[in-house]
């Protein structure tokens, strides 16, 4: 079996397969195990799968401890406090923790080449014929993708990502500067009409992690150049006062800025014959869900655990796990279009299109994450 992707989602589930018995690799495009991303975290069911992959404790041990948030106007002046919680959620890591751990329980029994991706996919009866960028064509009964938002598995077997993405109205820049506010495993939320901005120190005390968020009606600054891109965040936050003229200076002077725009994942089936799609490339809720890793870890558990059962019918697995798995994904983007709109996306963007529903007015009553922290 066929695993594109080295995040999270696809050494999980290269792990439960391993564990039963399958014979698998894993390709993923970036040169080496990636160590970007600010933090992660583990609600609900999520802990049982962290326990399961025998990581629990060690998990806890990288626990960030956020103490709490601090929020402030468009001006700067402070206007209330949020517990730690609301962000972190019962459990929050380094991102390239939870990566790096994961693929050390893993190495040793999946084949893993990086530097490579997948270029075409031909499906047949006996399995899919898969040929790769770098790599030499080979055959493979199963291939899983869980490569991201932007699947280049997906793309292959289901569409154009136009086809299953849906932008949330919301874009943004996130980078690092120096933790000129002293902040120590705290942060700052400031947030104005259509836009906040959000700073954090956690594991690096030395370290602010900025970001910096404001509505959009599409995703097409994802696709410009960094110039325009930082002009466009100047723009938004023009009238903010407080910290947030000073970052928008060191914004400029950052080597890791990157810019994103949040968006979901939609899909009638999340599988195609002998190929399927498990976390983000799926079924993506958005980071402002806060849901992003906890239904990755699970998403990859079910699956496993449905090819385990269905005797070697990938289809019948196939089936089972989007039926189990499909109603918690709803909920988690119904909570991840809510949580948009509370850092600038549009209401009337984040809560239609085809297969959308409005969520219930008891959800989330706070945000959950910047829409940026963990893309």
């Amino acid at each position: 079996m066929l695993i594109s992707g080295a995040s999270v989602a696809g050494p999980a589930l290269a792990f439960f397969l391993n564990r039963d018995g399958y014979e698998v690799s894993v390709v993923e495009r970036a040169p080496e195990l990636r160590d970007s991303g600010y933090a992660v975290d583990f609600r609900g069911e999520a802990f049982d799968v962290l326990e399961e992959l025998g990581v629990l404790a060690e998990m806890r041990g990288h626990d960030t401890k956020m103490r709490g948030i601090t929020l402030l106007d468009d001006k700067g002046v402070e206007t209330g406090r949020l517990p730690a919680e609301v962000f972190a959620g019962e459990l929050e890591v380094p991102k390239q923790e939870l990566t790096r751990i994961l693929h050390r329980i893993t190495a040793d029994d999946v084949t893993y080449v990086f530097d490579d991706s997948i270029s075409a996919l031909t499906q047949h009866e006996p399995g899919v014929a898969v040929e790769f960028e770098r790599g030499t064509a080979r055959g493979f009964d199963l291939v899983i993708g869980a490569d991201g938002v932007y699947s280049k598995v997906r793309q292959l077997a289901f569409g154009p990502h136009a086809d299953a993405l849906r932008h949330l109205g919301l874009s943004g820049a996130g980078f690092s500067a120096p933790n000129h506010l002293g902040l120590e495993r705290s942060g700052l939320l400031q947030q104005g009409s259509g836009a906040a901005l959000y700073l954090f120190s956690s594991g690096a005390p030395d370290r602010l992690t900025v970001s910096f968020s404001f509505a959009t009606a599409s995703p097409a600054l994802d696709r410009r150049s960094r110039d325009e891109q930082e002009n466009a965040v100047r723009a938004a936050f023009a009238g903010f006062g407080g910290e947030a003229p000073r970052l928008l200076e060191a914004m400029s002077e950052a080597d890791d800025f990157y810019f994103s725009s949040t968006c979901q994942v939609h899909l009638d089936h999340w599988s195609c014959g002998r190929i399927a799609l498990v976390g983000d490339a799926g079924y993506c809720a958005a980071p402002t869900s806060g849901m992003g890793t906890s239904q990755a870890l699970i998403g990859a558990r079910t699956l496993a655990r449905e090819l385990a059962s269905a005797d070697g019918d990938h289809l019948a697995a196939f089936t089972a796990y989007e039926q189990e798995l499909r109603p918690y994904v709803t909920g988690n983007q119904a909570a991840g279009r809510q949580a948009a709109t509370m850092f600038g996306g549009h209401a009337d963007l984040a809560n239609s299109g085809p297969g959308s529903r409005r969520p219930p007015q008891h959800a989330h009553a706070a945000p959950q994450r910047p829409a940026q922290r963990v893309l």
